[in-house]
């Protein structure tokens, strides 16, 4: 099995909709860094997992310098649920770590 990790950073904002009163239902934003790890068993043609650069500006082209809740008006745009989004784009991709601050990161990560 093969494995890359490209690691990127966004700036987004977003307003959380919770269940509780939070200062995170204001809108606000944060410089994410976006770990996305994929595999293959086999290298495609060029020798590859996935090419870097294409993770990076799939994700980013989406992403960056936009209010997530513009893109996501169905969905609550938590770290956890942008990190299964990120997943879903990737079909290499296994998991995705994202680091909205410093102490705050969230991941999700396929079943085997």
């Amino acid at each position: 099995m093969y494995y890359i990790i490209k690691k990127f950073e966004i700036s987004a904002s977003h307003s959380l909709k919770l269940s509780y009163q939070s200062k995170c239902e204001q809108l606000h934003g944060h410089n994410w860094i976006i770990e996305v790890h994929a595999r293959s068993e086999k290298l495609n043609r060029d020798g590859m997992v996935i090419d870097f650069g294409h993770v990076k500006e799939k994700i980013q082209s989406q992403l960056d310098h936009r209010n997530l809740n513009d893109i996501f008006p169905d969905m609550n745009t938590t770290a956890e649920n942008l990190a299964k989004w990120i997943c879903d784009q990737i079909p290499e991709c296994y998991k995705v770590m994202i680091q909205e601050s410093e102490s705050n990161v969230a991941w999700y990560e396929k079943d085997q």
